[in-house]
């Protein structure tokens, strides 16, 4: 529970709660919100008046659908699919889906929660949601795969669209699947119409970049706000949890920075190589192989395995967690700190506890939230859409210098706004009034909707 709310904000909070019961992540996401949200109401009352938080905390449309398929020895399995269209006052819906067996309501919306504002932050026309299933595409086949997914999207069509709600990849849906579900969309409503779906092939409708893009501009927003201590990752040693597509592109533009990236993991454990890892290698065997980040070590002499423990325990310069949410708590950040950790990133949605995030910040660590820091994907996300919509296609230089000047935004916008409340280096506060005023004026100009 947040500290000392502000007793209209304790009311909304327990309304909130109520309403939603079992759903912690949700309730975590909307809580962050709130210990942010005191300051903005003194000076704006009409959102107290015009019972704005109340109304962003409920999403707009939550479908729930059951999703049959068969396996490839022939035996039915059935899934739960999901999408949670959140908040349309800047745009259409805009947010991946998840496929994985940790998949529930109370994730989805957390995750469309979250997005709303960080798709506000990027500055771009577009709203939020998020969806997947409670599938786990570990061990599937290909063939089992695409059946899942056309069974999935067999549902899931008749509620998107390029101008209603746009779904893209997020953890268990990358190339593959995005393809898989753009084809079964085609295939039902005999339209190309590109600009549903982002994540793309580049020989169909992608954009360049879009596959590095949260990493990459993870690694952007970072590298401001270590400028802001005169620090840069020249130098560094950075410690990547995950080892998926954020963290093998964060990992890649650490190393083109001057980084060196000394420790990455995956469910199995974590690998250690202090004279910094071959992320090429990384890449080629969690992209092409599909292979366990064990196998790394087995593969690169100097570099060792570790299954228990954890990988914050590895002494850094720069943390980036980029695996799941609330992967990093308080007994991992004091370890950090200990360490002489200056700054910490968020790559994944809500990894840090609270706990963990208001220590770090104690201990004057650069702290940057995910709804700021993992913005680069979503950003490229909605430039493949302009992409699409213009019936062109950009290099990777221009889409990668368009990111840059997006995530160099984001945080000038929660700096500045961090200035502007008198708390100046908190970007948790910044990113979260800055999003906020964003929504909510669109939501007031647009009526009671």
């Amino acid at each position: 529970m947040p500290e000392r709310l502000e007793p209209q904000l304790e009311t909304v909070r327990k309304t909130i709660l109520r309403r939603n019961p079992g759903e912690a992540e949700f309730h975590q996401a909307v809580d962050e919100v709130l210990a942010s949200l005191g300051p903005l109401l003194k000076r704006r009352p009409d959102y107290v008046e015009s019972s704005i938080i109340e109304r962003l905390a409920e999403p707009e449309r939550q479908i729930i659908f059951r999703v049959p398929w068969v396996d490839d020895d022939g035996r039915v399995q059935v899934n739960r699919g999901f999408r949670v269209e959140f908040n349309s006052a800047l745009g259409p819906y805009k947010g991946g889906l998840r496929f994985h067996p940790s998949v529930y309501l109370g994730i989805v919306k957390f995750l469309g929660f979250e997005q709303v504002f960080k798709n506000a932050l990027t500055g771009m026309p577009i709203g939020g949601g998020k969806g997947g299933s409670d599938f786990d595409p570990k061990g599937r086949s290909d063939a089992e795969i695409m059946r899942f997914c056309q069974s999935f999207m067999t549902e899931l069509y008749r509620h998107i669209g390029e101008y209603t709600d746009v779904p893209a990849g997020d953890i268990g849906v990358g190339g593959r699947e995005i393809g898989f579900l753009f084809g079964q969309y085609k295939r039902i409503t005999n339209r190309y119409e590109a600009g549903v779906l982002t994540g793309k092939g580049l020989t169909w409708g992608g954009a360049q970049a879009r596959t590095e893009a949260t990493g990459y501009g993870l690694v952007f927003l970072t590298e401001r706000m270590l400028a802001t201590q005169n620090r840069s990752f020249d130098g560094a040693k950075v410690v990547i949890s995950g080892s998926g597509n954020v963290a093998v592109y964060a990992a890649q533009k650490v190393t083109q920075l001057g980084g060196t990236v000394v420790a990455m993991s995956d469910s199995g454990g974590y690998v250690v190589d202090e004279r910094g890892l071959d992320i090429d290698a990384m890449r080629e065997l969690k992209e092409s192989r599909r292979g366990r980040i064990s196998e790394y070590a087995d593969e690169h002499e100097g570099a060792r395995f570790v299954s228990e423990g954890s990988i914050w325990d590895v002494p850094c310069d720069v943390a980036l967690p980029c695996a799941t949410q609330n992967e990093l708590p308080d007994d991992a950040a004091r370890t950090l700190v200990s360490n002489g950790c200056i700054a910490v990133a968020e790559g994944a949605n809500m990894p840090t506890t609270p706990a963990a995030t208001a220590l770090l910040q104690e201990a004057g660590v650069l702290f940057a939230p995910g709804k700021a820091s993992n913005a680069g994907g979503v950003a490229v996300s909605a430039l493949e859409m302009q992409q699409n919509a213009s019936r062109d296609s950009w290099s990777f230089d221009h889409t990668e210098e368009r990111l840059r000047a997006i995530m160099n935004g984001v945080f000038r916008t929660c700096e500045e706004t961090a200035d502007a409340y008198d708390v100046p280096g908190d970007y948790v506060r910044g990113a979260n009034i800055a999003g906020f005023v964003k929504v909510a004026d669109a939501m007031l100009a647009l009526g009671v909707v």
